[in-house]
């Protein structure tokens, strides 16, 4: 005996269902996602999710230290505002838990390959190279340290220009002006 539905649309459209209802689950956040800030302390970045891949934006400007001048301000080769800009692009899940894609270094205003390696549950390993990764450098980004009361947390808000504070142990945190 046939089957009403055999070999008609309908038939076709059903046995497609748990395909579609397997690709529309969520895909996890990867354990990069969420904020970090820079091995430099110099900016605070967002990784979250842009269109089908994950980038970087810088949310808040923390200090303006040299990486190449250990001591000394930055001299951006870039002269657009940090905050906001998107210095993580095309992130992609690689092998073994890693993003893989393309980070600006806005010092020298070069853009280079990178890798961002979870290297436990608050630190993250950034390698930027050209061509392979064996021949790039490491910086090693942190998770911000939460204010630890709702009262620091609004003294840390309220800070007034050229006067950092202690807003957290460990960080010494320098407003964005």
């Amino acid at each position: 005996m046939k089957h009403l539905l055999a070999n008609t649309p309908l038939a076709a459209l059903l046995a497609c269902l748990p395909l579609a209802a397997a690709l529309a689950q969520p895909v996890a956040a990867p354990a990069q996602a969420g904020r970090w800030v820079t091995e430099s302390g110099n900016l605070e970045v967002d990784i979250a999710p842009c269109g089908d891949a994950w980038c970087g934006t810088v949310t808040r400007v923390i200090a303006n230290r040299s990486m190449s001048a250990p001591g000394s301000d930055m001299q951006a080769a870039d002269s657009r505002p940090a905050l906001g800009m998107v210095i993580l692009t095309g992130l992609r899940p690689g092998s073994e838990g890693v993003l893989d894609g393309q980070i600006y270094n806005r010092e020298n205003g070069k853009t280079y390959s990178a890798r961002l390696t979870p290297d436990g549950a608050d630190q993250m390993q950034v390698r930027a190279y050209i061509g392979m990764p064996m021949l790039g450098k490491t910086q090693l980004w942190r998770r911000p340290a939460p204010a630890s009361t709702p009262a620091e947390a609004a003294r840390c808000a309220a800070w007034a220009c050229g006067s950092p504070r202690w807003c957290s142990p460990g960080w010494r945190l320098r407003p964005a002006c």
